[in-house]
C-alpha cells in the first residue's frame, strides 16, 4: 500500500497532522500501535489527570468553604464511579477523533510501525486477524510521543510501585503513597490523591519542588502542599524499594541521613523519554541525539528528506500543544509552503491547585544569560476577584526589556493560572510592550486584570497598590 503522508503516532501532534494534511488535500494515514487514537495525552496523561485534578479541586473547595460558614461533610470516595467517570471522558473524546479521521477519510491503521529503509514502514498489525502490512509513502510524520522513565532497580520491585500510567489507573486509594519526584507529574498526581484522601509524602533530589519554575511561583504553591501532603523531602534520594508484606519499604537519604519508611503504594515519576528507540530508525538517514531525540530543523525536517519529526520525540519541553504545532508546521512545509516553527512563547502549565503557568523568558534564564531586565510583579492579595475567591495567595510576574518595554517573559501562580497564561503568550507573539497591555481594558472583577496590573507595576502607577517607579540612578 502507498500512502502520499503517513502519520506514526495517533497523539496529538499526529492526529493534529494528519487532519490538516487530509484537509489540504492529502492522501493520509495515520499508523497507532494503540486501539484508539489519542496518544498517551489523552489516554493516560492530560486528560484522565486534569478529570481527576477536577474532583480533587472541587473536594478542596468544599473544605474550604468551611471560612464562610458554609461546611458538608466528608466526601464518600466511590472509586468505581470516579474511575468509570474519569474513562467516559476518554471514550467520549477518543469516539470523537475516529468520527472525525472518517470524516475526513483518514485511513488510521492500529499497529507497531517499523522502518524498512527511508520509504518503506512494516505495520504490524495489532487488531485480531489482520496480518503485517507494508507502507510505502512520499512523507512521514514521526510522532511517537515519550513513555515515563523508571529506574531499572524500581521496575519489579513490585505491583505497588506505579509510573504516572499506572497511578492514573486508580485501581484503589492506598491510605499512604510515597511519590519519588517533585516535578509537575508527581505534584499533580499527589494532589490527586491526597484530595481522595492518602497520606501523600514527596520526595525530590533537588533543593525546590518543580526545579524547572520560578522560584517566585513555586514557593505559594509550596507552602499550600505543605498543609496538603503529609511530608515534602528536599534534598533527599531514594536509594532502595523493596516489597514488605502488604506495603514497600522505600530508604532515602538527605541532610540528615537515612530514612526508611513503609508505604501501600509508591509512584515514580522522575521524568519521561522519547520512543526513539526500537523503530528501527537505523535504516533511514534520521539522526537521534545522546539523550534520545530525533534531531530536526526548523521546518521539523530530520537529516532524511522524506522524514519529518514532531512532539516529545523531538526534543523538549514535551507538550501537547507544542507537539500540535510542530504537526501543522510539518504538514505545511511538506505542502509546500514557507512554514517554520519559530514561537516565540510556548506555555507551561502545573494544574496544581494553585496552578502554575509560564511562558517566554524567566527571570532565572534572564541571569544565567546575563541579560538585563526589569520585572514586574503583582500580588493577587490587591486583587478584588481572588480575595472574593478566598485566594490571595497569587501572583503575575512580567519580565521586560528595560528599553523596549518589550514583554519577554510571564508567570502566574494561582487559582486558573493556565487559563490566564494564553494572553501573554498571543502579548508576546505579538511584540506587544508593558503600555499595550497597562492601555488594554480588562473587565472587572477578574484574575485577567492581574495581567495589566502588572504591567502597571512597570510605571509606578498601579492603582491598588502603591509601588511608585525608581528613579534611574545616574
Amino acid at each position: 500500500m502507498h500512502s502520499e503522508l503517513v502519520v506514526l503516532g495517533g497523539g496529538p501532534g499526529g492526529y493534529a497532522a494528519a487532519f490538516l494534511a487530509a484537509d489540504l488535500g492529502m492522501e493520509v494515514t495515520v499508523v497507532e500501535k494503540e486501539p484508539r487514537l489519542g496518544g498517551v495525552c489523552l489516554l493516560r496523561g492530560c486528560i484522565p489527570s486534569k478529570a481527576l485534578l477536577h474532583v480533587a479541586k472541587v473536594i478542596s473547595e468544599t473544605r474550604e468553604m468551611a471560612e464562610w460558614g458554609v461546611e458538608w461533610t466528608s466526601p464518600q470516595i466511590q472509586v468505581e464511579k470516579l474511575r468509570a467517570r474519569k474513562d467516559q471522558v476518554i471514550d467520549t473524546l477518543t469516539g470523537g477523533l475516529k468520527q472525525l479521521a472518517q470524516r475526513r477519510k483518514v485511513r488510521v491503521l492500529h499497529g507497531r510501525g517499523v522502518f524498512e529503509d527511508s520509504g518503506t514502514l512494516r505495520v504490524e498489525r495489532t487488531e485480531e486477524g489482520a496480518s503485517d502490512e507494508i507502507v510505502t509513502y512520499d512523507h512521514l510524520i514521526l510522532a511517537v510521543g515519550s513513555r515515563p522513565t523508571i529506574p531499572a532497580p524500581f521496575q519489579s520491585v513490585s505491583e505497588r510501585v506505579m509510573d504516572s500510567t499506572g497511578a492514573l489507573a486508580l485501581a484503589d486509594v492506598p491510605e499512604s503513597l510515597l511519590v519519588i519526584g517533585g516535578g509537575y507529574i508527581g505534584l499533580e498526581m499527589g494532589t490527586v490523591y491526597a484530595e481522595l484522601g492518602s497520606r501523600v509524602s514527596v520526595v525530590e533530589f533537588m533543593d525546590r519542588l518543580l526545579p524547572g519554575a520560578d522560584p517566585d511561583l513555586v514557593k505559594p504553591l509550596h507552602k499550600r502542599l505543605s498543609k496538603l501532603f503529609t511530608a515534602i523531602h528536599l534534598n533527599h534520594k531514594v536509594t532502595s524499594l523493596r516489597e514488605s508484606g502488604s506495603q514497600v519499604e522505600a530508604e532515602f537519604e538527605g541532610p540528615e541521613g537515612v530514612v526508611k519508611e513503609s508505604y501501600d503504594r509508591v509512584l515514580v515519576a522522575i521524568g519521561r523519554r522519547p520512543n526513539s528507540d526500537q523503530l528501527g530508525l537505523e535504516n533511514t538517514q534520521v539522526k537521534i541525539d545522546e539523550r534520545g531525540f530525533v534531531v530536526t530543523d526548523e521546518r521539523q525536517q530530520t537529516d532524511d528528506p522524506k522524514i519529518f519529526a514532531i512532539g516529545d520525540v523531538a526534543g523538549e519541553p514535551m507538550l501537547a500543544h507544542k507537539a500540535s504545532r510542530e504537526g501543522k508546521v510539518a504538514v505545511e512545509a511538506i505542502h509546500g509552503e514557507p512554514a517554520v516553527f519559530d514561537a516565540q512563547a510556548i506555555p507551561a502549565v502545573v494544574f496544581t491547585d494553585p496552578e502554575i503557568a509560564w511562558a517566554g523568558l524567566t527571570e532565572s534564564q534572564a541571569k544565567e544569560e546575563g541579560r538585563k531586565v526589569t520585572v514586574a510583579q503583582y500580588p493577587w492579595a490587591a486583587s478584588g476577584r481572588a480575595q472574593s475567591l478566598g485566594r490571595t495567595e497569587g501572583l503575575t510576574k512580567w519580565i521586560l526589556d528595560p528599553e523596549t518595554e518589550r514583554l519577554l517573559g510571564m508567570g502566574i501562580v494561582g487559582s486558573g493560572a493556565g487559563e490566564l497564561i494564553a494572553e501573554g503568550v498571543l502579548a508576546m507573539e505579538m511584540g506587544c510592550t508593558a503600555r499595550d497591555l497597562a492601555e488594554t481594558i480588562h473587565p472587572h472583577p477578574t484574575l485577567s486584570e492581574t495581567a495589566f496590573n502588572a504591567a502597571e507595576v512597570f510605571y509606578g502607577i498601579a492603582t491598588e497598590i502603591y509601588r511608585p517607579k525608581r528613579a534611574a540612578k545616574s
